[in-house]
């Protein structure tokens, strides 16, 4: 009997590098967060979401959802199908109603398929028990621990699909050391960028303070926003009075401008305002922070009156803002 090589015939040229090595812990790891993920969402029941549907049902009609006709080849390859499988799926949906199938007008020997107007009802139950199923689990992981999950869920992506992801923004609520995080990061970036001195820095925890001590914040938020998970901005809607509110400490760290953070941060603001019944919001500012006066104009604010003064160590012009609601 001849003898056996452990060595491929690809490895002796040199054309062909080792599998590479994979440790056994790691395979572990994966396998165990999918089981728990699946169980998570309930994908080994027999109906996903408790309807008549299958996983592998659902994703094809959330694929042919997504555009008005579709071809058969393409979608198997995209779900990566057995050709014999999805005929089946196909056939049953054409049989439901769900779908209706034709001939390509270029080519008739590509067959296109379609949902019917039966069949969009379909997905659009399944799209909201889907982003129902989604709130729920969302609802019982706190607000401050949402941006971790996000962001984490983004890595797992980047890191397999081979590609950057992009940046995950979220808003939310202040979480334990975020106020002390608004003053120091207000009073460091206006210093670098406009020279200012400590009486800002003394003007931002004034007001952090007061909202801090309030007992009652009817009519009053804050928001920080992260990007990546990383703390990237902050503003908050204060009361000024029984039928205005007021946008103050507007912030977006340099770092994560240009990803339209401070409009985002603004918007919300005024959703906050608005539904909290205010007739007006307005907003002090001045006219060296160009960036800042562009997001509040884009957002419908007002220039109403503006004033020389001497203050942070700078001569300025304080400039009032002012957005009607109601």
């Amino acid at each position: 009997m001849s003898s056996i090589s452990l060595t491929s015939s690809t490895d002796s040229v040199g054309t062909a590098a080792a599998a590479p090595v994979v440790a056994d812990g790691d395979v572990a790891a994966v396998r165990e967060f999918n089981r728990f993920y699946t169980n998570v969402l309930g994908l080994l029941r027999e109906g996903l979401l408790d309807t008549p549907y299958s996983l592998t049902e659902a994703r094809i009609i959330f694929e042919l959802a997504r555009q008005d006709e579709v071809e058969v080849a393409a979608m198997r390859r995209w779900l990566d199908l057995d050709a014999g499988y999805l005929s089946r799926i196909l056939a049953r949906f054409e049989t439901d109603g769900l779908v209706c199938k034709s001939r390509s007008p270029g080519d008739g020997r590509r067959q296109l398929i379609s949902l019917t107007q039966a069949g969009r009802a379909v997905f659009g139950r399944l799209d909201a028990l889907s982003s129902d199923q989604i709130r729920g689990l969302l609802g019982a992981v706190p607000a401050g621990q949402r941006s971790r999950l996000t962001t984490a869920m983004a890595s797992i992506r980047e890191v397999l699909d081979g590609r950057p992801a992009a940046v995950t923004v979220v808003l939310r609520p202040p979480a334990p050391g975020d106020l002390g995080w608004v003053v120091q990061r207000n009073a460091a970036l206006y210093a670098a960028e406009y020279g200012w001195d400590e009486t800002y820095e003394a003007l931002v925890a004034r007001i952090v303070a007061d909202y801090a001590a309030r007992a009652d914040h009817t009519g009053e938020a804050a928001w920080i926003a992260e990007a990546g998970g990383e703390r990237a901005g902050c503003v908050f809607c204060l009361r000024k009075s029984g039928q205005t509110a007021q946008l103050r400490l507007l912030l977006v760290e340099p770092s994560a401008r240009g990803m339209g953070i401070g409009a985002r941060l603004v918007d919300e603001c005024l959703t906050f305002a608005r539904r909290a019944g205010y007739r007006e919001i307005v907003l002090w500012t001045n006219d060296v922070l160009h960036a800042a006066r562009r997001i509040y104009q884009r957002a419908g604010f007002e220039l109403v009156g503006s004033q020389p003064h001497h203050s942070f160590g700078h001569d300025l012009v304080a400039q009032d803002w002012r957005l009607a609601l109601a």
